[in-house]
């Protein structure tokens, strides 16, 4: 079976798991559903489960929910896995479901189109998850495999859920091994990416992250959830607190994250995108815009969500959430800003000092390019408009300023048309704007 299918097509995937799945309860074996699986159907109905089965058992109303809530170890790392995971935007997509370790529901959290249909399959608070108590889903597979696990239309037991896709895995105490519940990503088939797994894995690793810091007396309510220690590939330097980040280096092609101590950590590109998003905009971006700037309408906002923690662990309270943007220790301190800023301050000679290349270079992003052509223009007319001819002979000596016509004449109104200056950069402009013609 081509499990490609599954985000190519979940429509038609779906349609061979379903055919599948009707041969398998009549006790014919089917590649499509692994034996595991199937014998996790076989336990499921020898426990009462019939696939035709809506309601799952309810083992306490809302109201004692709130209060094992309370009384849970999960109560601490809810939060941090919520702003992670969750979407509750309007046209949010997925649940995010934590349960105890027997399989009750006892958070969940999503848009009000995704939580209405959860309230259809009762898959709400209070709710039993385990295989006895609703049969097999991804939350019960991974409380009985202990790994995590991805569930898809009719591998589930029961046929109300096969319009859903979930994706689960258990969270276990840091110090004893011991089972503490199971975080669930679920929604309809379409809400299933490629990246769902690799996300819920991540968030898993945050929450016991978090809670070792807890079982070692750290609070929890800092910006910088992890502690995360890098060493520096530039400048060989020792290991040091991810909070201590003091700017950013973004323009050219090698993006950094520069260190109070003096060391630099590179960025990737993905990350240096997304920071120079945040120093943009100083009222910040929701994880919906950002994945609209960086992927389009493709773009996924826990997609996002996942990258900003990793940003978030590597910067600390550098970043600040809800919404997105650069705190205040790092909100202009880059070196696009610094440009920026000089300009706004009237002193071209010293913003073209500190322009020493484009915004990250190879970024094809059109929301970057935007940012670099804005960055760029405003320093060339900053330039043409002065008076100081040695200001236009740094300009169009460098790479950049090279190909500067409009540059070139105002030189040539400054020194004179038969000046050596103006002639030879004149030249070479003229040759540039040939080039590219032909």
């Amino acid at each position: 079976m081509d499990h490609g299918l599954k985000f190519s097509d979940p429509a038609a995937y779906s349609r061979l798991l379903r055919r599948a799945h009707e041969q398998v309860i009549s006790g014919v074996p089917r590649p499509e559903i692994p034996e595991g699986l199937a014998s996790s159907w076989r336990r499921s109905m020898a426990l009462g489960i019939s696939p035709d089965q809506h309601s799952p058992r309810h083992l306490h109303e809302a109201s004692e929910v709130l209060e094992l809530r309370q009384e849970h170890r999960l109560q601490q790392v809810m939060p941090a896995l919520s702003e992670l995971l969750a979407d509750d935007s309007s046209d949010g997509r997925h649940l995010l479901v934590l349960t105890d370790a027997g399989g009750e529901i006892l958070w969940r959290v999503g848009s009000a189109q995704v939580l209405r249909r959860a309230d259809g399959l009762e898959f709400s608070e209070g709710a039993d998850w385990s295989e006895g108590g609703i049969g097999t889903n991804a939350i019960s597979e991974a409380l009985v495999t202990g790994r995590p696990v991805q569930l898809f239309s009719a591998e589930h037991l029961v046929r109300t859920h096969h319009e859903w896709a979930c994706t689960a895995a258990p969270i276990r105490d840091p110090l004893t091994g011991a089972l503490l519940g199971v975080l669930d990503v679920s929604g309809p088939l379409e809400s299933l990416t490629a990246d769902t797994l690799r996300m819920v894995r991540c968030a898993v690793s945050m929450a016991e992250a978090l809670l070792r810091m807890s079982d070692a007396g750290t609070p929890l309510g800092a910006p910088s959830p992890v502690p995360v220690f890098r060493q520096s590939s530039r400048t060989g330097s020792a290991a040091r607190p991810a909070a201590a980040v003091a700017s950013l280096e973004l323009l050219g092609d090698q993006p950094a994250a520069v260190f109070r101590d003096g060391s630099q950590v590179p960025l990737t590109l993905r990350r240096a995108e997304i920071l120079a998003l945040l120093d943009s905009r100083s009222q910040g971006w929701s994880a919906e815009e950002l994945a609209y700037e960086l992927h389009g309408d493709a773009g996924i906002a826990a997609s996002i969500r996942t990258e900003m923690f990793r940003v978030r662990s590597l910067l600390g309270d550098a970043i600040a959430s809800n919404p997105y943007r650069l705190g205040e220790g790092l909100a202009g301190r880059s070196d696009a800003g610094q440009v920026l800023r000089l300009l706004r301050e009237g002193n071209a000679a010293a913003a073209l000092e500190a322009y020493r290349a484009p915004l990250l270079s190879r970024s094809g992003n059109m929301a970057i390019q935007l940012l670099r052509d804005r960055l760029d223009l405003a320093l060339r007319a900053a330039v043409r408009a002065s008076t100081d001819p040695d200001l236009l002979v740094r300009w169009l000596s460098t790479d950049m300023g090279s190909a500067d016509m409009l540059a070139v004449e105002a030189l040539g109104k400054l020194v004179g048309l038969r000046d050596a200056r103006y002639l030879s950069f004149s030249a070479g402009a003229a040759a540039a704007d040939a080039k590219l013609a032909w």
